[in-house]
């Protein structure tokens, strides 16, 4: 009896042996089918780090490309907002030139109003009229102040302060000595002013 359990012992000895043997032998192939998996997912991974690269690339290259086509569109407008502004002033130093002639031409419509004589009154009024519209047609305009107004130092030029007439007067405009003008929206020459102290 004990010759049988020892000879079934041997037996099983020899094949767990053998079990033992072709689960090792299993686990091998499993190691190296792993193994494979892994150097798959590694490739894969990059594979996806290559198209991921790529991916990136292109998103640079996107971006520096928005970023030059927005920089060309600020260009072109500005380029187009100088070029209005060159048309609208271009002719600045020919009118600032002629605002003296126009400020004689005030002065002398005011004396010669003053005469007696209708017809040169009529004739040097009617030359200052046409001298106006023609300027006016150039993009002049009058930038208009007055007495009593209060000043305002982006529209007027102050040359002198005087004690004020009154108390409503202190801070404000006395008299108008020389006009301004300006061309567009910019101010050629600022109106020449006294103010009330």
């Amino acid at each position: 009896m004990f010759k049988n359990i020892f000879k079934n012992k041997g037996n099983m000895t020899t094949e767990n042996t053998e079990i033992d043997q072709k689960v090792a032998d299993g686990a091998l192939e499993n190691n190296n089918v792993g193994g494979e998996q892994v150097a798959a997912e590694e490739t894969n991974a990059e594979e996806l780090s290559v198209e991921e690269q790529l991916a990136k690339d292109l998103a640079n290259e996107k971006d520096k490309f928005l970023r030059l086509f927005a920089e060309f569109e600020n260009y072109k407008r500005r380029t187009t907002k100088e070029r209005i502004e060159l048309f609208k002033t271009a002719n600045q130093d020919v009118l600032q030139a002629l605002l003296p002639v126009l400020d004689d031409f005030d002065r002398a419509v005011v004396e010669i109003a003053k005469s007696e004589n209708e017809a040169v009154s009529k004739g040097v009024e009617l030359i200052h009229e046409k001298l106006k519209s023609t300027l006016n047609a150039k993009g002049l305009e009058l930038v208009e102040v007055n007495a009593g107004d209060a000043f305002n130092a982006d529209f007027a030029e102050a040359i002198t302060q005087i004690p004020a007439p009154s108390d409503d007067m202190k801070g404000k405009i006395v008299d108008v000595l020389e006009k301004g003008y300006k061309l567009g929206d910019k101010i050629i020459r600022f109106p020449k002013v006294v103010i009330g102290q």
